[in-house]
């Protein structure tokens, strides 16, 4: 008797475990057709892209069943708006833009289409949607709010001696003019002057950082796709101006970049697939809450840009469990 309920237990505790994962991911059915526009090319925005389309394939979508409609901008604000035209005239279930501008170029789509974005730092100040929580424009998607204050900080904790910080954006970019404002906002706090130098191609880069040399102590720059693009010019013009780059995202890092506390773009993209799964499943962009990546960050280090920069790292950074070297 008691190998029978044992044996009954058992069943039960498997059919459990079926029905529970089932109930998190259900099979694909019917086919698909989505639009993804991303903006330019560059380690973040294509690791999000990346991310993104595995994450749609462990979720069972392929080519028998799904017809993703991918288009790069290649940073041209009218190459987006010829996009979102392009996407008007399909037969879209969703739209999935990469980047604040790609994002906001096809935000007009949302009357009839859901869209969902990525890697977008202030999506209520892109005028995307008037909440996170309860999005209202059927518009949700993915936030990288840059967390400046701890950007800073650990750049004290690094440079303690920072009196100026120079600040290096597109004013172009809804994003990067949100978090320059906020990390002025943290360094007056913190009794730190900001000078600033700002692009709005990559050709001004290296110039710029020139401009900004001889002014500060060292250089902050947000999750700016202008500055990303040409990482890794910025890279080898700070190190010849001996000047450490704060920046805001991980792969800014990998490309030149000194450091930042940050997120994990790939996460940032598998997420926004599962927005866009929820959505091709029924869900209504309303329901789905804007994604806010600002907890559990990491500590990105270039070892080589460290090392070019005679900066010694303290032990109370280099043991940190957050601490990856790029």
């Amino acid at each position: 008797m008691k190998k029978l309920v044992s044996t009954l237990l058992t069943a039960l505790l498997a059919l459990a475990l079926i029905t529970g994962c089932s109930s998190q991911k259900s099979e694909v059915t019917g086919n698909h057709k989505i639009g993804v526009i991303q903006l330019v090319d560059h380690t973040s925005l294509n690791t999000i892209k990346d991310a993104f389309d595995d994450e749609l394939k462990k979720l069972g979508y392929t080519e028998d069943n799904l017809e993703v409609d991918f288009k790069n901008a290649q940073g041209d604000i009218n190459t987006c708006a010829s996009i979102a035209n392009e996407f008007e005239g399909e037969e879209l279930e969703c739209v999935m833009a990469i980047a604040t501008p790609a994002a906001q170029a096809v935000a007009k789509l949302a009357v009839n289409t859901p869209v969902v974005f990525a890697a977008v730092s202030d999506p209520v100040g892109a005028e995307l949607t008037s909440s996170l929580d309860a999005p209202d424009k059927n518009i949700t998607g993915t936030c990288d709010e840059v967390q400046v204050d701890q950007i800073v900080d650990m750049a004290l904790t690094v440079q303690p001696d920072i009196k100026t910080l120079g600040l290096l954006y597109n004013t172009g970019e809804t994003n990067s003019v949100t978090n320059i404002k906020n990390v002025k906002a943290y360094c007056e706090k913190k009794g730190i002057k900001t000078v600033e130098a700002t692009i709005t191609s990559v050709n001004e880069a290296q110039s710029a950082v020139q401009a900004l040399a001889s002014k500060c102590d060292a250089i902050f720059t947000p999750n700016d796709n202008t500055v990303a693009s040409a990482m890794s010019v910025i890279g080898s013009s700070c190190i010849e101006q001996k000047k450490a780059i704060y920046v805001g995202a991980d792969s800014m890092v990998q490309d030149g970049g000194f450091m930042t506390v940050g997120i994990d773009y790939e996460e940032l993209g598998r997420e926004t697939a599962r927005q866009v799964d929820a959505i091709l499943k029924g869900k209504k962009a309303a329901d789905i809450p804007v994604k806010i990546f600002k907890d559990d960050l990491n500590i990105y280090v270039n070892k080589n840009t460290a090392e070019k920069l005679g900066i010694e790292l303290p032990e109370s950074v280099t043991s940190n469990e957050k601490y990856i070297e790029l």
